[in-house]
Parts: C-alpha cells; structure tokens; sequence
C-alpha cells in the first residue's frame, strides 16, 4: 500500500488565509528523480530527544492579556495552547521577579530583608499566575516551566540597583539561594509545579534593565555551594538546574569552565542558551560532544526592533516576513545540533513592541494593539507552527541532509508513533525543485521562493 505525505506550506505572496495551507497529499515512489536537489532522510540514525515547545510569561504580556477583550485574550490563549487550533505550546518559562519586559522592577521582599520575613509573591497573582493556570487548563495538563532571575534585590548586589548588572555579593548568596526555593515553593502552592530553573538570565550582561552579572566560576559556586543545598533542605533536589542561559557566541567556554567545578557533573542538568550575537549553531555540537549527558533548552529569543547590533535584530519593524525566516532558519539549525527545546520569549506584546519599563522594544509572535484592540499575528507565528504543530513531545530528531547549496535549511523528526515529519525552509529569491528522499523512498515537488513546508509520512 502506498504511503501519501501530508505537505503543510507557508510561502511568501500569501497572507494569513493561506499560512498552514494543506496542499494535495504526496504519494511516495519507490523511483522518483535525483536529476535535482535532494533532502536526504534516514529514520534509523536518531539523536536527541525533543521536549517540545513554549513561550514566556511575562509581566508584559500578562499586563496586556488582562486590559484587552475577553475574546481576545480567549483567542491568544488558544493560539498558543490549543492542541488543535494553536501552537500545541507545553513548556513555558517564567520570570523570578522582574524583567525588561515588565512594567516596572519590582522584588518579592522589601529592601533590607535578608531574613525574607516579607516575601510576598502578590504581585504575580494579579495577572502572570490566573494566565499560567488558564494555558495549563486549556493545554490538559502542567506545562513543564522553566523559571529564571533577572536580579536580586538591590541591597543584596554590588551596584545596590536592580538595574545596571553589579554583582550578587558574597554574603547574600545563601539569602538569594533561600529567597529562589521560596519563589519555587510558591509556585508550588499556586498549584504550578516548576521543572527548571537557571542560575541567572544572561549572567555575562549588564544591561541598562534588571540584571546581574556573574563568571562561570561564581554561577558553578553559587549553584552547587548554595542553591543545590537550599533545593536539597526543602525537599526539591529534582529540580533540573541549567547554567549559562545567555547568548551561544560564549557557551562552550563558560560551560566548560563551569563544569570543572566541584560536583557541578552531579547536579547540573543542562545548559540554557539564547540566540542573540551569534548564529553559530555548531557551538551547540562542541558543547554536546564534551557533555553528551546534559540537555541543551533554548529559553530565549526574540527580533529585537531598537538593538540594530545582531542578525535577530531588524530595522524592517513588526509583522517583516524575514522575522517568521529567522525564526524557522534558528530552530532548523538549532535541532541540528543537538537542543531539546525551544522556549520563545514573550507571548504578546502592543503596537510600540512593549510595554518594557525601559524601552527595549522587541516584536512577539502576536501583537495587540492597544489604541484598537486588533490581534495581530506575525510570521513567526506560522513559521514557529511549522514545528510546534507537527512535532510532538518524545520525537526523536533523525538524520537528515540536503544538498542545496545555499539558503535551504531542513530538518527531520520521528514522532511517537512513527510519523517522520520533515520541516524544510526555502529562503532564495527563486523557487526550488527538490526531491524528497526518506528511507530510500521519496518523490518530486518544488518549494515557493520564501516558503517553508512541513512533509508528515505517516508510519
């Protein structure tokens, strides 16, 4: 009996009506042409496990879910958590305190408290806690959460300010340590159970926002001497700590010299990584092959629309087609080498690319815009449904090659059940014909100059 291939395209020309468009199933040959260029797919060569996708809760984006219409926010939730009408997200992360992306900075105790007598966490079940148990509801079960500190308090730092980096001082570190067990026990209460945690949001940075800056000597001490203890002490050693959490331009050397840490192997159990100043995807391998044991999460990305320093960035402004490229080029390149997930940054933002209490505008997949209550969805919102939808949690990602020379990215994955789903990106000014070759079978088709497509073989 012969197999017909699923074929889910997104190509540029087209607007929203058309994005996901199911074309005519695909029969597989047993003699197609090689007479072209080939994506190459072998399902018996597997690598990693895939852990899925998600978003962040932000202060920001929960802020906005909560001015705008019931429908609306009804609508975006279901956009990213619905299995059937959304992006299938089951991972999220969440902020420790404050962020960029939120209205203001704002800690959890009062300045001075280093006994954490005032640790009050009401500031967060006004409106980011109702939207985690609202996407949780609607996903069926707990999303798995990562969580992660912008910065301690003031007094705890060097600089005695949220913002402008500083260090944790040294005689706080056991303070800190407690103060993050008591945000996961909160959490915990609320009926939000977390998987994750990372050390600290982008520790090699001081940004002119909430932030703190750690080496990888003192992020690996304070992790194995401090806060592995604390988790210990309160009953939740399972906590996945993961270290770095910052850009890949400087992963392998920091995680490498982390790791020499005393009992860091023991209970560290991956690295975090965002996509900003690099796009070197093979940093990623070099860090897998010298810890073949840990697991690589993405927790952060964005286009950024003030920062004109990166290839992520961009001058082009909300809603560009090549933002939904950049998207799909980083997650194909991404699994390449080896990540297990990927975990978007915010959820929804306005028409400025906010709000952000100090003006770090940067583009979400959705956009409300706030002096008309219109919902707008940006490319990276189809191109991110390209895998979401698609690739389920517990895929395998499988062996998969391509011969094009340029600008044709592509990616192959095993689901569960044996579906083999193989996501390619044509980003050339021309069309592209191609054959497609999965386990010695395949067939002809042409991808759209600017598109990418999503083939489903069904096992």
């Amino acid at each position: 009996m012969r197999k017909e291939v699923r074929v889910i395209q997104t190509a540029k020309g087209h607007y929203e009506s058309t994005a996901w468009k199911e074309l005519t199933p695909i029969e597989m040959e047993e003699v197609f042409s090689y007479k072209m260029c080939l994506v190459n797919v072998d399902s018996s060569r597997e690598y990693q496990t895939i852990l899925g996708f998600g978003g962040s809760f932000t202060d920001s984006s929960a802020h906005l879910l909560v001015k705008t219409s019931a429908k609306n926010r009804k609508e975006i939730i279901e956009a990213y958590f619905d299995k059937e009408k959304g992006l299938a997200y089951n991972m999220g992360r969440t902020t420790i305190g404050c962020c960029d992306f939120s209205l203001d900075p704002y800690t959890f105790i009062e300045e001075g408290d280093v006994e954490l007598k005032t640790f009050d966490m009401s500031h967060d079940d006004k409106e980011l806690v109702p939207l985690i148990k609202e996407a949780e509801a609607l996903n069926g079960k707990p999303l798995k959460l990562l969580c992660s500190p912008w910065s301690p308090p003031a007094f705890m730092k060097s600089n005695n300010d949220i913002n402008n980096g500083g260090r944790l001082l040294k005689k706080y570190y056991k303070a800190w340590a407690k103060y993050l067990v008591k945000y996961i026990q909160g959490m915990e209460e609320r009926n939000i159970p977390l998987d994750m945690i990372s050390i600290q949001n982008e520790p090699a940075a001081k940004q002119i926002w909430a932030s703190c800056k750690f080496d990888s000597l003192e992020e690996a001490e304070f992790a194995a001497d401090y806060l592995y203890p604390a988790l210990k002490e309160a009953g939740l050693e399972k906590m996945k700590i993961l270290i770095w959490d910052h850009n890949r331009d400087l992963m392998y050397r920091r995680v490498k010299e982390s790791m020499s840490y005393p009992k860091m192997d023991e209970i560290v159990w991956g690295f975090a990584y965002h996509w900003y100043c690099s796009d070197k995807s093979e940093n990623l391998t070099m860090v897998h092959e010298q810890f073949p044991t840990k697991h690589l999460v993405f927790t952060e990305g964005c286009v950024e629309l003030i920062n004109q320093s990166g290839s992520t960035s961009s001058k082009a402004g909300i809603g560009a087609w090549k933002h939904g490229e950049t998207y799909g080029r980083n997650i194909i390149n991404d699994f390449n080498n080896f990540n297990e997930a990927w975990i978007d940054w915010n959820l929804v933002l306005d028409e400025t690319g906010g709000p952000n209490y100090v003006g770090n505008y940067c583009e979400a997949p959705i956009h409300i815009d706030t002096r008309t209550d219109e919902v707008s969805y940006n490319w990276s919102y189809y191109y991110i449904g390209h895998f979401s939808k698609y690739i389920e949690a517990g895929a395998k990602r499988i062996l998969c090659r391509n011969d094009v020379e340029r600008r044709v990215y592509s990616a192959a994955f095993k689901n569960p059940n044996g579906d083999i789903v193989v996501v390619v990106q044509n980003e050339n000014n021309r069309r592209n014909r191609i054959g497609i070759c999965i386990d010695g079978k395949g067939f002809n088709t042409e991808l759209p100059a600017h598109s990418i497509t999503t083939f489903i073989l069904p096992a």
